[in-house]
């Protein structure tokens, strides 16, 4: 996997946020850190991708049906003990 150099600005307060993370021993440099970030942006976004195709597929898998939470106990009931 090829590595590109980028250039990034920070306010004093995101570099001392990131300085805080190296020194209490979480990562071992500023590159490290930021990859972590978009690491767990990225799951962030599959996950929300997830949800919505699961709504999207809800949504069009028809109108919704009456749920008698009492009759559902009784059949679990039955069945599980």
């Amino acid at each position: 996997m090829g590595t590109i150099r980028k250039t990034i600005t920070l306010t004093d307060k995101q570099d001392g946020w990131i300085k805080a993370q190296i020194d209490a021993g979480n990562y071992t440099n500023d590159s490290e850190y930021i990859r972590d970030l978009i690491r767990r942006e990225q799951e962030r976004s599959a996950e929300i991708n997830d949800i919505r195709a699961a709504l999207i597929e809800g949504e069009a898998s028809g109108e919704p049906r009456a749920f008698d939470a009492g009759a559902f106990k009784q059949r679990m009931l039955a069945a599980h003990g």
